[in-house]
């Protein structure tokens, strides 16, 4: 099963995508991704849902996050209101330590984003700041990032051994499925999203050549 694990629609400050207009898209253009998770900016989106669109589509629409920490932005999957009352998802000024302990603590999975790219991405800080402890997975190849920030990205996990995941990070509908996640088993949750991850069955891809 193939997830676009990192987009963003209209309910994110800098998103111009309507969660509808990403399944046209998907379906008018036979983008082979299954299902997308909308981690909205800043935010977690209690109050919107999709199921009719899900059903309309045949495509899975899940719902994260994406916060910010002084190690660059994270996706979050799996949060819950216990969680966004642990940590003020509006803020900028987050530590990723506490970003990590409570998603953990509150059964959701934490994921540095886009680490390759500079000032945003958390390779960007680990020679002034360290390698953060807790980080077990990372994005590896992201939509937005250029080459050489993926490249980062995934030399970096190699070498700290971490799992990577494939979102496109999609801001307009057309850039959606650039890169996603193949998981092996099937999703149709976001608890057994959030169990996949912990358990590590999962590869990133890039559909980039495809869709040219």
């Amino acid at each position: 099963m193939i997830l676009d694990l990192h987009t963003h629609s209209v309910k994110s400050d800098d998103g111009r995508a309507k969660v509808e207009n990403y399944c046209q898209w998907i379906k008018a253009k036979e983008i082979p991704i299954d299902g997308f998770v909308l981690t909205e900016h800043r935010q977690y989106d209690f109050e919107s849902d999709y199921s009719s669109l899900e059903k309309k589509y045949n495509l899975l629409i899940l719902k994260g996050s994406e916060v910010e920490t002084e190690y660059g932005h994270v996706l979050i999957f799996g949060v819950t209101k216990m969680l966004t009352t642990k940590l003020d998802f509006s803020r900028i000024d987050l530590t990723l330590r506490d970003v990590i302990h409570w998603s953990k603590a509150c059964s959701a999975v934490a994921v540095p984003c886009h680490p390759g790219r500079p000032k945003v991405g958390m390779f960007a800080h680990t020679d002034r700041l360290g390698i953060p402890e807790g980080v077990e997975i990372v994005e590896t190849l992201n939509g937005g990032s250029r080459d050489e920030e993926d490249k980062v990205a995934i030399e970096n996990a190699r070498s700290l051994e971490y799992k990577g995941i494939g979102g496109s990070d999609s801001h307009i509908v057309s850039h959606i499925g650039r890169c996603a996640t193949i998981f092996t088993e099937e999703i149709r949750s976001m608890e057994v999203l959030v169990k996949e991850l912990k358990k590590g069955n999962f590869e990133p891809i890039s559909l980039r050549n495809r869709l040219k």
